[in-house]
């Protein structure tokens, strides 16, 4: 498994590694990024940090099991697209 420590401004790199295949992923967590500290700039507010793991889930659903089949919705479109011309 491969994970990945963040500690850049904003949340795209980090979805970036999940898309990627990161199983794990660590950012610091502030409730206030202009306190004083080296990691403050770098780390994410409650409300950042709630968008990350949302972001994340929706990226795990869109990315799927990996498993190919056609859902219920597809099928109907799917006997108008595939024709066979002889």
């Amino acid at each position: 498994p491969v994970g990945y420590s963040g500690h850049e401004r904003g949340l795209q790199i980090s979805l970036a590694a999940v898309a990627l295949g990161a199983v794990t992923v660590e950012r610091h967590i502030t409730l206030d990024r202009t306190m004083w500290g080296s990691d403050q700039a770098s780390s994410l507010e409650p409300k950042g940090f709630e968008a990350l793991i949302r972001d994340i889930r929706i990226l795990e659903d869109a990315m799927g099991d990996g498993v190919k089949r056609v859902f219920p919705g597809e099928l109907a479109p799917l006997s108008r697209l595939r024709r066979v011309d002889g």
